[in-house]
């Protein structure tokens, strides 16, 4: 039981990583020092899609399934809802590299944003300086 439930824990750490990866730059433009956790885990996530590697959590999920007697995905919601949005069937090399460069895309575009929010940013605070540097008037 213990290990079932073990395994349902990394199996929706899963999942919560894949969401942060594909959409956490929508975060970062709320909360920029969000930037620095974020960034690694989104060249990560590119990373396994381009090199079709596994993630080291997916035979993680499947050894604790194994020892609690499991043999495959089936029953509960964590199994019928989550497996297969991180699972898919059919999944080929093909189709991840387009995962990849969508997770790319997606957060070039937000990073993009935010670095040119930052730098109109600078700009407001150097003019906002310059407009009230002098004497005062009266």
């Amino acid at each position: 039981m213990a290990y079932r439930w073990l395994a349902d824990l990394v199996l929706l750490l899963h999942f919560a990583f894949i969401l942060f990866v594909a959409l956490g730059g929508l975060l970062v433009l709320r909360r920029p020092r969000l930037a620095w956790l974020h960034l690694p885990c989104a060249a990560w996530g590119a990373f396994i899609e381009f090199s079709g590697w596994i993630c080291p959590l997916t035979p993680l999920e499947v050894a604790l399934r194994v020892a609690g007697g499991e043999a495959g995905y089936r029953g509960g919601f964590i199994e019928r809802y989550l497996t297969a949005a991180i699972y898919p069937e059919g999944l080929t090399r093909g189709t991840q590299a387009w995962l990849g460069a969508a997770v790319v895309m997606i957060n070039a575009l937000v990073y993009w944003n935010l670095a040119r929010q930052a730098r109109r940013g600078t700009r407001a605070g150097r003019q906002s300086r310059a407009g009230t540097a002098g004497p005062p008037r009266s």
